[in-house]
């Protein structure tokens, strides 16, 4: 198993898997997201190729509008 921290909370992963299978897996799938691993901003053209590893701290960020 896998052990990372996922917006916050301790979260196990089966494997390491890149960026897009967790937003998959989590519902985000085809949503205007932004992701951190330990800090570091991934642009989404990455997100395929960016494999998420034990101990990584994630972040997954999307949108909200609103206003005055």
């Amino acid at each position: 198993m896998i052990n990372i921290t996922l917006n916050g909370r301790a979260s196990e992963l089966e494997q390491p898997q890149s960026i897009t299978a967790l937003l998959e897996a989590k519902g985000f799938g085809g949503r205007s997201v932004a992701v951190a691993i330990n800090s570091v901003v991934i642009r989404r053209a990455e997100f395929a190729e960016t494999l998420i590893s034990d101990g990584d701290v994630v972040e997954i960020v999307r949108p909200v509008g609103g206003g005055m």
